[in-house]
């Protein structure tokens, strides 16, 4: 059956503001790793701030929940990180499936996310977004997902760096910002630079382009927890690692949570600012 637009994305509004295309069935292609994302989202003022599908990383798809290595599947999209033998190309990628809305309102939703192995449910996800006003000139992206493992055995998540890529430690809540002639700045409350912020537990952390920022944060003790993976660099990107150092097993029936807030501003706030913002998204 064909699907009409209102079928395959909706547009999330903040105080009436169109801010993100989310988009619910993607169409199938090959190494992607098919998954619901957001893209794209703008600020305020109109300025893009996701990337979809580029040169470099063809599987990054805006915003959206990747993983690398769930029971062995690959729900990240491109190559897989396999031990003793580098980024390998296998027939492993899973579908992030949407089943339906719980709730569905123009600033934001509840929908329940298969993830699948074929046709075999691996994970079943319950995914609430919510967008947020802060100023004239910031807005908050709320993004909570809750992994649950149907199955009667223990499944495990991993990443590249628990698979033998130390720095590697990509998959979860990931966000792939637009390339630019020039890089993003980042930094936290206490640090600067690529360097510095990759794999720290900052409570927050910046990612400044020009016109824009983002400012990521954990709302739950268990996502502050997560170390932080950053790339600005090779491409801009910002994630919230659920497999660092050590796989993350889920037991049957068990249910990982994670919610992290993005705010998303015009211009440049300094660090003072951002921390604000942040107490007031995570507040909301």
């Amino acid at each position: 059956m064909n699907r009409t637009a209102t079928d395959t994305a909706l547009m999330l509004r903040c105080s009436g503001r169109p801010v993100g295309r989310y988009v619910i069935h993607p169409p199938a292609a090959p190494r992607l790793a098919p998954r619901p994302y957001l893209h794209p989202v703008r600020t305020f003022g109109g300025l893009p701030v996701t990337e979809f599908a580029p040169a470099d990383h063809p599987h990054h798809l805006g915003v959206s929940v990747a993983v690398p290595d769930a029971a062995g599947r690959n729900f990240w999209g491109g190559r897989t990180y396999v031990r003793g033998q580098g980024p390998t190309e296998l027939d492993n990628h899973g579908e992030q499936r949407h089943l339906e809305f719980k709730l569905r309102d123009p600033d934001g939703f509840v929908e329940e996310v298969g993830w699948l192995d074929g046709e075999h449910e691996l994970l079943r996800e319950r995914r609430t977004v919510a967008v947020t006003p802060l100023s004239t000139s910031a807005w908050a992206l709320d993004f909570t997902f809750s992994l649950t493992n149907p199955a009667d055995a223990e499944i495990s998540i991993g990443s590249p760096a628990t698979n033998g890529r130390p720095g590697a430690a990509y998959g979860g809540f990931f966000w792939r910002a637009p390339k630019e002639t020039r890089a993003p700045g980042v930094f936290t409350a206490d640090a600067d630079g690529e360097a510095a912020v990759h794999g720290s537990a900052a409570d927050w952390l910046a990612l400044a382009g020009p016109g824009w920022t983002l400012v990521f944060a954990g709302a739950t003790p268990e996502t502050r927890r997560d170390p932080w993976f950053v790339r600005t660099a090779e491409y801009p990107g910002v994630g919230s690692s659920l497999a660092h150092t050590r796989r993350l097993p889920i037991g049957p029936g068990e249910t990982v949570v994670r919610r992290i807030v993005t705010v998303v501003c015009d211009g440049s706030p300094g660090r003072a600012e951002c921390a604000g913002l942040v107490r007031k998204a995570v507040a909301a």
